[in-house]
Parts: structure tokens; sequence; C-alpha cells
């Protein structure tokens, strides 16, 4: 199948859920790792489309949603600066930190700009010399291999005035993290298929044995997702615990040789902080040594600052699979896009923002009726 369309096809959906209705004989709990999936799963109704023996929980997924609140207070430090100019995804401008968010700071007079590309940032800072210029690098491995390059290139280049504030997140210490919570449901997982075709799917074999949870490697369109939960399915009704590739078409078992060994070179692998969640070990990465001088923390000397989430905002156990979104007192009251609390509710990949966006507002019960596939 070559086509998008293809993979919205009503019929063939409804061929793969009378399969998975056909399979599953008694309750399970699957999770997404991957706020892209969650998106498709939530418009096109996939989880109301299951059979009821079949619970999809979101995981921290969403890389914006992720990036904890000391990480966005450095930022707004660091873009308060006049001889500052920040560049970063638009995705990070509404995030809010603890009294404020990027774009109040662009409102006030910091230079704040909206780029594409980690690249487009350092053609800036090669138009400006005069300026320091600094690229907000979040995210899984996916948006890393492009931050590491131009790193990479700054330095080849000789470009001095260039800098990055780091917060990388990794997937596999993630689900290690989820499965020994005391409070894990979750037993089989899916995946994230662009995650894989960076970093290849070497890491997650010792996690499907030690946890004897099935993972499959799942892509993002509707019949993607089912494929995905029908496979995580047979595998645990016949009581197995695999790692299963069912994204082949963009997902090889080695991943990306050439991005894996930019991304050895840049960077290093660090304890990180997960917004909500707190510290997982060894679940993120840092400017190498030899890139140091190119790290934002260190340029600007923002180590010291630290923060407390909102107590009314419990986005933390919507990453961790605890909580639905439309079960926290304040969605959809105190908490809306216009007004987020937490970075789910803002960010375009965010659980809480798919649940306001596509009107999931009611219990579970109420959201039987779903909307069709296609």
């Amino acid at each position: 199948m070559k086509y998008l369309a293809e993979f919205q096809n009503p019929d063939l959906a409804k061929g793969l859920l009378d399969d998975i209705r056909a399979t599953v004989t008694r309750p399970w709990a699957l999770m997404e790792v991957c706020g892209g999936q969650t998106h498709t799963i939530i418009r096109h109704g996939i989880d109301q489309l299951l059979p009821d023996e079949v619970e999809l929980i979101h995981g921290p997924g969403c890389p914006v949603c992720v990036t904890p609140l000391e990480v966005i207070d450095k930022a707004m430090e660091i873009a308060s600066r006049p001889e500052v100019i920040f560049c970063s995804f638009g995705d990070m401008l509404r995030v809010p930190g603890t009294d404020r968010d990027l774009f109040r700071v662009r409102g006030e007079g910091g230079d704040v700009r909206v780029v594409y590309s980690p690249l487009d940032a350092l053609d800036i800072a090669r138009e400006n010399p005069h300026r320091e210029v600094v690229f907000f690098g979040i995210g899984f491995e996916t948006t890393a291999p492009p931050n590491a390059m131009a790193v990479h290139q700054a330095r080849k280049q000789d470009i001095r005035n260039f800098s990055m504030l780091v917060s990388h997140v990794r997937v596999p210490p993630a689900i290690e993290a989820i499965m020994t919570s005391a409070e894990c449901r979750v037993q089989g997982f899916l995946a994230a298929g662009h995650v894989c075709s960076v970093m290849g799917m070497e890491e997650y074999p010792g996690l499907a044995e030690k946890f004897r949870v099935p993972i499959v490697v799942t892509g993002f369109e509707p019949l993607d997702i089912l494929e995905g939960v029908r496979r995580t399915v047979r595998q645990l009704e016949r009581g197995e615990h695999t790692v299963d590739n069912a994204y082949p078409r963009a997902v090889r078992p080695e991943g990306n040789p050439a991005a894996r060994a930019m991304l050895e070179d840049v960077f290093e692998v660090t304890d990180r902080a997960w917004r909500g969640i707190g510290v997982i070990p060894q679940s993120g990465w840092r400017l190498a040594d030899k890139y140091r001088d190119q790290d934002a923390e260190h340029r600007f000397d923002v180590t010291g600052i630290t923060t407390c989430e909102p107590s009314a905002c419990r986005s933390g156990e919507v990453l961790q699979g605890l909580l639905k979104p439309h079960e926290c007192e304040a969605f959809g009251t105190t908490c809306t896009p216009r007004t987020p609390l937490g970075a789910t509710m803002v960010s375009s990949e965010g659980a809480c923002a798919a649940y306001y966006l596509y009107r999931r507002l009611g219990t579970p019960a109420a959201n039987r009726e779903a909307s069709p596939v296609g």
C-alpha cells in the first residue's frame, strides 16, 4: 500500500477490528508511547471502536509535554537577554513556565523567533555575528539527529555565536520506568515507528524479555494503529512477549546508521528529568564534552534554576497513563488551550489537547459512539 488514503480505508479497518474481536478473550491494557499515535487514536475514535476488552493507555510520547518546567524557565531566562536571538519550533512558545511563556517573553521585547529547522537557526547565527543565537533543542530520538547536525556544522564552520539549549529524551528508559512503577497496568506497548526508524530496534528485546511484554513497532495512520493493536493482542493471547516490526516500510532493525553515528559524536547519555514524572536514569542526552562550549545552559549560566509544578495540573499522571485527560478536574474548565496549566493541553501532540480538540469531554461511557475511521 503506497498511498495515504489506503492507510485510512474503512473497509480494511473493519477487517482488522473483526480480527481483533475474534482474537481477544480477556482484558488487555496497551500503551502507545507517541503523541502522534495518540492524536490518530482520538481523532478517529480507534479506542472506541476496539472491543471493550482492549484498553489503550496514553504514555509519555509528546516531546513538548515531557520537557521539564525548569528547562522552560531556563529558556525564558536566556530568551529575555538583549544580546540573544532565541530560536524554537513554534509549539514550544505557548508551553507554560512558572509564571509566563515564550510568547510573553517575545511580547516583553525578547527576540524570540520561530524556525522550522535547527539549520535555520544556524543561518540566523551566520547572518548576525554580533548576537548570540540559541536554538531550543528538545524531543525524542527523532529530532535529535538534525539538532546534532546543527551543532556539528556550527563547530565545523566556526560559527561561535551559536549554542543549543538541550532537553532530549530517550524512549526505552521511559518504558522501563513505566514498567517498574507500582501503579503500572501496561501489558503491551505500541512503539513509535519514527523513533525506531532512527535508532533501530536493538534496545527493545531486552525490555520485552525483562518485563514479559510484547512491543510492536507501529506507524501513525489508523490502519497502522489497528495492525499494531492486532499483533500485540495476538501475542498477549498466546502468552508471547517479543519485539515485532509492524512498520517495515519505514523501520529497519538497525535504524539509520548515519543518524546514529552523528548522535554518538555530538551527544552523550545522561539522566534526564521528565515533566510531571521526575528524573529517569540514562533517559536523555546532553552535549558531549567536546561540544560543551556550545551548550547554552553553561554559556549563559542558568544551571541553578529550580521550579515547582502547579498543584492543580495533573499532566504528570496523564503522561504516565494513570489518568485520562477528561478525568482531571481542571480539564476543559480552568485548563484549556487558551489557558493551559500544563504542556499536555497546549502541545500539538499532547493527550489533553487531543481530547479537547476532538471533543472527548465526558466520561468513557458517554463517548462510546465513536467517529468512523477514514
